[in-house]
């Protein structure tokens, strides 16, 4: 795959606070929140049900704004940007991977992935296309409809497309929820992959301390506050650290 330009932070997020709702009904998603990403590195948040994950991923992602605090994808304040800007930043310097896969369903698997071009006006390069493919293990299938694949070879058409703009950074959501043990291995190691091989920058929302472990580094929320990180994490030591968490 093309390659990229290491060093430095790729999405920074400077005691970014979410707060939903106002007065006595208000909800502190996210509570002063500081931690940088490296360029070709892989994060994995984790954290109790109700701990900020998703509004994280979200505000980080440009999906969502802070209420206090500031996000910045390399150079870019996300701040500063109008919503007509910020959904050309998504679109082109942002891919996103779900729990659902969110196919859709009558584009072919060639298609599903270069949809994002598309959107964007910017025409395929054949060359990148085939490393993506080939990479994903989709050179075969380019002709299918997603309700001709598995589960698995679905997820994999969702990182292709999320990697077919070439973005600063890849948001997972969840990856591997809808999919069995063997297969979710399977995607994860892919996700590795193309963060070891291609420096591809990749922040993955996870519940499962397996899925963590393939990560360079874990970052634990509890109550919306950074509880704890932990680098080379091992399922076993990821699970350690959970189970504390649920006491903190």
């Amino acid at each position: 795959m093309g390659t990229r330009i290491s060093g430095g932070t790729a999405v920074q997020l400077t005691e970014v606070s979410k707060v939903y709702g106002r007065g006595d009904t208000a909800v502190t998603a996210l509570d002063q929140v500081s931690i940088a990403l490296a360029r070709g590195s892989f994060t994995a948040v984790m954290g109790p049900s109700g701990s900020g994950k998703s509004t994280f991923l979200h505000c980080a992602a440009g999906l969502d704004r802070p209420t206090t605090g500031t996000v910045r994808l390399g150079e870019t304040d996300l701040s500063g940007l109008k919503e007509a800007a910020l959904t050309e930043l998504r679109r082109e310097r942002i891919g996103f991977v779900f729990q659902a896969y969110n196919l859709l369903p009558a584009l072919t698997v060639e298609q599903n992935i270069t949809l994002p071009l598309r959107l964007a006006g910017r025409s395929v390069e054949r060359e990148w296309f085939s490393q993506v493919v080939k990479n994903v293990g989709l050179a075969d299938r380019l002709t299918h409809l997603p309700s001709e694949l598995s589960g698995g070879q679905q997820q994999r058409v969702a990182i292709a497309r999320a990697l077919i703009t070439q973005p600063d950074v890849m948001f997972a959501d969840e990856p591997t929820g809808a999919l069995d043990t063997r297969t979710g291995r399977q995607v994860l190691t892919l996700l590795r992959d193309i963060v070891t091989h291609f420096g591809q920058t990749v922040l993955m929302v996870t519940h499962d301390p397996i899925a963590a472990s393939f990560a360079d580094r874990v970052v634990f929320l509890a109550d919306g506050r950074l509880a704890d990180t932990l680098e080379r994490p091992t399922p076993a030591a990821v699970a350690e650290r959970m189970t504390s968490l649920g006491e903190w």
